[in-house]
C-alpha cells in the first residue's frame, strides 16, 4: 500500500507543511511506506514543465527529501511514498511518473495486466522504464488519449471523456484490483478512488490572502484543493466516494467537479 497526495493552490505554494510538518505529513507516512518516494510540482501553466524528483529511501530518513521540501514551490502538487507491491525497489519503479507533460502516481494494485497491457499502444509500452502495474496504466491512459488526439491539448470536456472511459473498461471488469491514482497536465488534475481510502480538503478562507515577504501565501491563508489517502491534518476533510472520478483545475481559483 502507498500514500497519495495532490494540491491545486490558487497561487504559489509552499509545500513543505504538508511534506514534513503536518501531523499526518508525508514523512510521517513514510515510517510504514518505506520503499521510496516521489515530489513533482507545477507551477499551474500548462505548457511549462515539471519539477519531479525521486528516491529508493525512507522520505523520513534521507537529507535529499529534507532539501526537496526545502525547494517544493507552486501552484500544484502530486506527491507519493510508496510501499512496493510489483517491481523492485528502484528509481524507475518509483511515483509519480511521467511521460509527455503528464505525470502519474498510483495506490493499488492492478491484477489485469493483460487487459490492461492488450489496450496499449506498442509505442507506449516501449516507454516504460520500469516494471510496475503503475506505469503501465500510465500509458494505457495516455494511449486512450493518442488514439482521441488528445495527449497534448488542453484538458476539455472531451478529455474527460476518454479519461472517464479507460477507467471504466478497466475497473468495471472483475477483479481488476485497486486504482486510486492521480494524472496531471499541470494545470488539470484527474483523481480516481477506486478500492482504497481517499479524502478532499476545499480551504477557502474568509478575506484577503496575505503574502509573507518573499511573495508566498501561508497555509492559513491559502485558497486551494487538496487530496490524500488520509487526511493530513485535523481539519473537515470529506471522504471520497467510492469509483468516484474527479477533475481538479488550478485557475485562476482552484476548483473541482466530479466527473464520474
Amino acid at each position: 500500500m502507498c500514500r497519495l497526495l495532490g494540491i491545486a493552490a490558487a497561487t504559489p505554494y509552499e509545500f513543505g507543511l504538508v511534506l514534513r510538518e503536518a501531523p499526518h505529513s508525508m514523512a510521517m507516512l513514510s515510517h510504514e511506506h518505506r520503499d521510496g518516494w516521489g515530489v513533482a510540482t507545477h507551477n499551474g501553466v500548462r505548457g511549462y514543465g515539471w519539477s519531479v524528483h525521486r528516491s529508493v529511501r525512507t522520505a523520513d530518513e534521507d537529507p535529499e527529501f529534507d532539501d526537496e521540501v526545502r525547494r517544493a514551490r507552486g501552484r500544484l502538487l502530486i506527491a507519493h511514498v510508496r510501499q512496493k507491491t510489483v517491481g523492485p525497489i528502484t528509481v524507475s519503479n518509483t511515483h509519480p511518473f511521467q511521460s509527455d507533460e503528464w505525470v502519474f502516481a498510483h495506490n493499488g494494485t492492478v491484477q489485469d495486466v493483460g487487459f490492461v497491457t492488450s489496450h496499449t499502444s506498442p509505442a507506449r509500452l516501449a516507454e516504460r522504464q520500469g516494471a510496475t502495474d503503475s506505469e503501465l496504466f500510465l500509458a494505457y491512459l495516455l494511449t486512450q488519449l493518442d488514439e482521441a488526439g488528445l495527449t497534448h491539448a488542453p484538458a476539455s470536456s472531451g478529455t474527460d471523456d476518454v479519461v472517464r472511459r479507460a477507467v471504466h473498461a478497466a475497473t468495471d471488469r472483475c477483479g481488476f484490483g485497486t486504482l486510486n491514482f492521480l494524472l496531471s497536465d499541470g494545470a488539470t488534475m484527474y483523481v480516481s478512488r477506486f478500492g482504497r481510502s481517499l479524502h478532499l480538503l476545499e480551504r477557502s478562507p474568509v478575506g484577503r490572502e496575505l503574502a509573507s515577504e518573499d511573495g508566498v501565501v501561508p497555509l492559513t491563508a491559502r485558497r486551494c484543493v487538496v487530496v490524500a489517502s488520509e487526511p493530513l491534518t485535523d481539519e473537515d476533510w470529506t471522504p471520497i466516494e467510492q469509483r468516484a472520478l474527479l477533475r481538479l483545475d488550478v485557475g485562476p481559483q482552484p476548483h473541482w467537479v466530479t466527473i464520474a
